[in-house]
């Protein structure tokens, strides 16, 4: 039987580099499909292979209900396709790039999703937004803040600490994703 698999973690924690790393890895070998998330930002920003989509664009998908899950943040809007249903009524396991606040939802709309919680230092978090170079060392602390509160409230979710090489928590992503039903139960 098919998985949902709901990847969400902070800005810095890695996420984006780890499902690339597992997109590499499982090439169409495995039984799984990663969604492209439909988002208001400008093509080839950050690490994300992601469609991108004016606002009015967005507006008009969710109205007319192309989107299976779809929230907002960081004044940017952001969804998931309706294809990954088909996907999984196809026997797929399907990967999605969540969010930590829209869960609840998408736990209401997918009662049997598996949420992955991607995680990393403070130190290791803040040097990689560092890098990235879109906040200052005040938004940078501010996000660090809001990943603490935001991790507090998860429950039932699969932990993988992204604090090494990202051969290491690749791994561990590829190996969860690849896994059979009963090996999930």
């Amino acid at each position: 039987m098919s998985k949902l698999f709901y990847v969400i973690g902070a800005s810095g924690a890695g996420k984006d580099t780890l499902i690339n790393y597992a997109r590499k890895q499982i090439n169409g070998s495995e039984n799984v499909v990663f969604a492209h998330r439909y988002i208001t930002r400008p093509p080839f920003s950050g690490n994300e292979n992601h469609v991108s989509l004016t606002n009015e664009e967005f507006a008009l998908r969710s109205k007319a209900g192309m989107f299976a899950l779809n929230w907002g943040s960081h004044d940017k809007y952001y969804g998931i396709g309706q294809e990954i249903n088909s996907w999984l009524n196809k026997g797929f396991n399907v990967v999605v790039n969540g969010s930590r606040e829209y869960l609840p939802v998408a736990q209401r709309l997918y009662p049997d999703l598996k949420v992955v919680l991607i995680t990393a230092s403070p130190e290791i978090i803040a040097s990689r937004l560092a890098v990235r170079g879109r906040e200052d060392a005040e938004e940078i602390a501010k996000r660090i803040a809001r990943t603490a509160e935001l991790n507090t409230n998860l429950e039932n979710c699969i932990e993988i600490q992204n604090n090494g090489a990202v051969e290491i928590a690749g791994t561990e992503l590829v190996n969860l994703i690849s896994v059979t039903e009963k090996q999930l139960a």
